[in-house]
Order: C-alpha cells, then sequence, then structure tokens
C-alpha cells in the first residue's frame, strides 16, 4: 500500500478495543510489553520520583484509551484532563474509569508501575487512585483555535502526550502546528512529556494500515527548542519488538520544560 493512501487516525478512526489488544495487552504473544509498556512506565516513574515536578493540573493528551501513562501522575497532580479525538477512544476509557463489565483490563501495567515504585502489594489502591484523579475526559479538536471549545481549560502545570502527534501529523510542519497549539495549554514554566516512536511510516489495527509521521531524534529536538522548551531528559530506546503491524525503529521519551 502507498503511504498516501494510509488512513488518518484523527480523520478516521479505528477500534480502540482492537488497539490494546494489539499493542497493550497481558498475553503471552504480546510483541510490545517492553517497548509500549516498560519503557514508557520506567521513564515516568524515573522522571516523576525527581521532584522537579509540581502542581495541580495535568493534560494527557494522547492517542486511544490509554491511562497506563497516567499511574505515576496521580501522584503529583491533584486533577487529570484527559482529551481524546475520538469517541470512541473515550467510550472505551471510560468503560475502564466507571469499572463497567468487559472494561479492558491494565492490571498487568499496574503491576509494573508498583514495581517500579516498590508497591506491589497496592494494585487495587493504585487504580482507584486513578480513577478518583482523572476528573474530566473530553473530545477536542486539533484543528479549533481551542481545541475544548467552547470550555476553556485552566493552564496546565504539565501535558502529557503518548503517541499522538506522531498519528495526526501529515507532515513536520504539522508536527510543529499541533506542538504550538499544545504549548498554548501550559503555564509558563510548565513541563511537557512526549513519548512517540522513530523512523515510523505506518501502524495497523485489524485490518486497517494507518500513517505514521516519520521523524528522527534531532527533529523534535529541535521543534521543541523552536517553540521555547528545555528539554531536560531525553530516551531513545532501540526496538525490541518483533512484529509487522508497525514499522519504528526506536522508541523516544523527552521531558521539557517551557520557558517562562
Amino acid at each position: 500500500m502507498d503511504s498516501g493512501s494510509y488512513k488518518l487516525y484523527h480523520v478516521h478512526g479505528y477500534d480502540s478495543r482492537q488497539a490494546l489488544e494489539d499493542y497493550f495487552a497481558d498475553k503471552p504473544d504480546m510483541a510490545f510489553v517492553e517497548d509500549s509498556l516498560i519503557f514508557p512506565i520506567e521513564n515516568l516513574t524515573k522522571t516523576f520520583t525527581e521532584g522537579h515536578f509540581k502542581g495541580d493540573v495535568l493534560i494527557d493528551l494522547s492517542s486511544g484509551p490509554l491511562v497506563h501513562h497516567l499511574f505515576m501522575a496521580c501522584e503529583i497532580f491533584r486533577h487529570i484532563i484527559v482529551l481524546r479525538v475520538r469517541d470512541r477512544c473515550i467510550l472505551e476509557l471510560k468503560r475502564w474509569l466507571d469499572t463497567r463489565t468487559g472494561a479492558f483490563n491494565w492490571g498487568h501495567a499496574t503491576k509494573i508501575h508498583l514495581e517500579k515504585e516498590d508497591k506491589s502489594d497496592q494494585l487495587l489502591n493504585k487504580e482507584e487512585k486513578v480513577r478518583s484523579v482523572v476528573q474530566h475526559v473530553m473530545k477536542c479538536d486539533v484543528e479549533q483555535e481551542n481545541m475544548t471549545d467552547p470550555i476553556v481549560l485552566p493552564p496546565a502545570d504539565c501535558i502529557i502526550s503518548a503517541w499522538l502527534l506522531d498519528k495526526i501529523s501529515k507532515d513536520q510542519d504539522d508536527y510543529i502546528r499541533y506542538l504550538r497549539k499544545f504549548s498554548g495549554l501550559l503555564k509558563p514554566g510548565g513541563h511537557l512529556i512526549l513519548i512517540g516512536c522513530l523512523d515510523t511510516t505506518y501502524f495497523t489495527v485489524g485490518k486497517e494500515m494507518f500513517h505514521f509521521l516519520t521523524y528522527d531524534e534531532d527533529f523534535v529536538r529541535k521543534a521543541l527548542v523552536g517553540e521555547g522548551f528545555v528539554i531536560d531528559n531525553c530516551v531513545v530506546k532501540k526496538r525490541t519488538a518483533v512484529s509487522d503491524l508497525i514499522d519504528y525503529k526506536a522508541g523516544i521519551f523527552i521531558a521539557a520544560h517551557k520557558e517562562k
């Protein structure tokens, strides 16, 4: 398939539950445990325990119905606002938040978090803490000047964005344009955490293939600096997964803060 015919995540949407089963599930043949679960969890735990992050409000602008990247943030911030671009992702996420029958089981990710925190006996307490701190789940439109119009969000102390910029950006100019919008939601001095994949062209959910922006570490570093950020930490991890569902070469985790 020519890359120009790949679908766009935020335009066409995908089967959110299938995406979770393909990339985040707890099953013996899940190829992405190290890259999609352990890698972000390790780096988020290290980042949030270093003591540089503080404040009340965190905004999560990520792809899909993900929650595992918020398990450490709930120990730092009192209010988490989750923004998603697709209704189906919101419904799947709310199913877990409301502990409904048939919700995706994130217990394996919770256990990884607790092992990193040396609190392996507190699984239920950790999940309930996340549910209590995630106070709003809202749809957003990344093309609007105010992505949550008519609601105006409070300036955030921190934003986490996991794999969203990679999927919605048709080219590198798009990436910078969306990054600028995300930055506009931050307080001066606020922190931004980006989780993404390097040198990727596509990802697959079910039988559908979707666009994924191709970029390298140098590009994202320059993009952040160009938008007024100071990079505090950058970790690149070479791919370990053996799968043709997605063709990334490495994962990237970047923590930065917005200059005052």
